[in-house]
């Protein structure tokens, strides 16, 4: 029996078969993407009512004995919350598609794809008489909808306006990557925040001058809309409605590093430099860095307001931004375009 087999069978036995609570299968060869769950003696499931803001769906929900939560039907509950599902044959995967919301669900696995950072339930999809179910928690922790079960019905209610949160930063990464559009501000790895942005998502100057997601660079400053939903993951991610920009460096092969004043070195014609060491914000970046500060170099909060020079001291976590022009020294040396600081020295 080849690979293809094996795992459809193994999926429409996970629930079909693997219902009715017991020891759990193991296979004797390699691990299966799908895994199966076979129960020698039947045991009745109890039908669950869906409804989806008030309306009552066709197709039912259950509940195993003994089982964690109840099960919903994925599709049903999904477009009656207004995604657009795609079925995906070869992997046995559903993609979701809803505004900036792209989520994929894959049979028999308890890792549910939020654009593209992973996310567990404790109870993975089951494909059952060829309709795939998912556990109620999906409906809350990845739909962020409410859930309320109540005797034999689950109601399921999720605001049609949305609730909007509004940050401002600088942008430190621009990432497509198959289509899949972000950005990330204030910060580089696990700090700052990603914005995902999407086909809906309007981007424009603070004028009002539309503006399309390649005018995008590290150093410009915005203001963006977005979801108050974001994902557990660090950085968190979050579906962005609007980004206004409030202003765009003329200079577009601007570099920069992220991390902790080191030092502060006033020469003796009184030119002030610091110390950055930390993460470089792209592949040319320093890890390491000594940037001057000139009467050029901007000097700005998180919030884009403008700061002294004296904040600026050691232990400071600051995102410096410089060109590419150094000097080959260890660490080398270069001007400060901007200086971000993120986090005053701790006391």
């Amino acid at each position: 029996m080849n690979y293809r087999m094996n795992k459809r069978i193994a999926a429409l036995v996970a629930l079909s078969i693997s219902l009715t609570g017991g020891s759990a299968y193991a296979a004797d060869s390699a691990p299966q993407p799908v895994q199966a769950t076979v129960i020698s003696a039947p045991v009745a499931l109890e039908q669950l009512q869906v409804t989806v803001n008030g309306t009552a769906l066709t197709a039912a929900g259950f509940k195993q004995a003994d089982a964690k939560e109840p099960m919903l039907p994925l599709r049903d509950v999904t477009e009656a919350l207004g995604f657009t599902l795609t079925w995906n044959a070869e992997n046995m995967s559903t993609d979701l598609v809803k505004d900036n919301l792209l989520v994929t669900v894959t049979t028999g696995e308890d890792r549910y794809a939020v654009n593209k950072m992973y996310k567990t339930l404790g109870t993975a999809p089951a494909l059952v008489d060829s309709k795939l179910f998912v556990p109620a928690s999906f409906a809350s922790e990845v739909l962020h909808a409410a859930v309320k079960i109540e005797g034999s019905t689950i109601s399921i209610t999720q605001e049609e306006q949305r609730k909007t949160a509004t940050t401002k930063g600088v942008i430190t990464a621009v990432r497509d990557n198959d289509g899949h559009q972000s950005v990330q501000i204030n910060g580089v790895g696990p700090d700052g925040l990603v914005l995902n942005v999407g086909k809906d998502t309007v981007i424009e100057s603070t004028d009002g001058t539309a503006m399309v997601f390649s005018d995008l660079t590290i150093g410009t400053e915005i203001e963006a809309e977005h979801s108050l939903a974001m994902t557990m993951s660090l950085p968190p991610q979050t579906p962005t409605y609007k980004i206004s920009v409030a202003y765009r460096p003329d200079a577009v092969d601007l570099i920069g590093t992220s991390g902790t004043i080191q030092d502060v070195r006033v020469s003796e014609d009184g030119m002030t430099s610091i110390v950055i060491k930390g993460t470089g914000l792209t592949e040319q970046s320093q890890s390491e860095v000594v940037l001057q500060l000139t009467d050029k170099t901007s000097l700005v909060n998180k919030e884009g307001e403008t700061i002294e020079k004296s904040a600026l001291v050691k232990g400071a976590k600051v995102i410096g931004f410089y060109n590419g022009v150094l000097t080959k020294s260890l660490p080398p040396i270069g001007k400060a375009w901007k200086v971000v600081l993120q986090a005053p020295a701790a006391e």
